[in-house]
């Protein structure tokens, strides 16, 4: 049988189950799974999270140092994300450059936490067109069964929230030297991406792998604190109508803080 077949009958099933206001797993439609966070358990970086959300399954580390600003933005530091699907995530994926869903998965946590603002980056400037902090976020993925970017947005807030970057000294001379101190990373907000899938005409939170299979879309809606959406990003072969756009965003409004509160530090 193949695996057009196969995803079509997963599909009728999987709507059938929809139809009737419910999951294949017994959630309604607009239920996450269990979700776990640990935080601050990497003792080589400054900030880390681990969020199990079901069975999908990912590690955030925080790395913060010195590094060359951007030509235009002398004075910021920089923040950048990167993403790597681990062999062992899935039975598919193997070692090498990173795939296009890394690099989808990156792009899309990335854009949510910049576009947000949720640091100062004027605030890791050292010395102008110089020196700068460079805050990557790493998230690496254990297990894969579906909606890796509300878990890695999640777990790179928990990360972030709870890290303690390295203080550096700058001389009369404009040379930078390391301290033994380190200080908290200062957010300005607490942005959290919430992902609707679109199959037919259901909307639905937390796609688990084979619902995501069979989506005819996705929306992610990232959300600050004050509930102000800050990113959209829409991916999939349909489009959405402005009403959906809309009924989306509603969805995103009501969950967020809930998916939020689980981003707190601990040891």
């Amino acid at each position: 049988m193949s695996n057009n077949i196969v995803s079509r009958l997963k599909r009728k099933k999987i709507e059938e189950v929809l139809e009737a206001g419910t999951r294949m797993d017994g959630r309604d439609l607009n239920d996450f799974r269990e979700i776990e966070v640990r935080t601050n358990f990497l003792e080589k970086s400054e900030g880390s999270a681990e969020v199990r959300m079901g069975k999908t399954h990912i590690v955030v580390g925080v790395k913060a140092g010195l590094g060359t600003p951007f030509d235009d933005t002398p004075d910021e530091g920089v923040l950048m994300c990167n993403a790597e699907y681990t062999p062992v995530a899935h039975q598919t994926w193997e070692p090498g450059p990173p795939p296009h869903g890394a690099i989808e998965l990156a792009r899309v946590v990335d854009r949510g936490l910049r576009s947000a603002e949720i640091l100062n980056m004027e605030d890791l400037g050292l010395v102008s067109g110089e020196k700068v902090y460079i805050v990557f976020v790493d998230l690496y993925v254990l297990n894969w069964d579906g909606n890796l970017i509300d878990a890695c947005g999640l777990g790179a807030l928990a990360a972030l929230k709870g890290a303690e970057i390295p203080v550096f000294k700058v001389s009369k001379k404009n040379e930078v030297s390391e301290t033994d101190k380190t200080q908290k990373l200062e957010l300005r907000c607490e942005p959290i991406p919430i992902t609707i899938y679109k199959i037919g005409k259901h909307f639905i939170l937390d796609a688990t792998a084979d619902e995501e299979e069979v989506a005819d879309g996705r929306l992610t809606v990232t959300l600050d604190e004050n509930n102000n959406v800050t990113t959209l990003q829409k991916a999939g072969p349909v489009g959405f109508t402005v009403d959906e756009i809309k009924k989306c965003i509603n969805i995103a409004s009501e969950k967020a803080a809930e998916i939020r509160s689980q981003a707190v530090a601990s040891e």
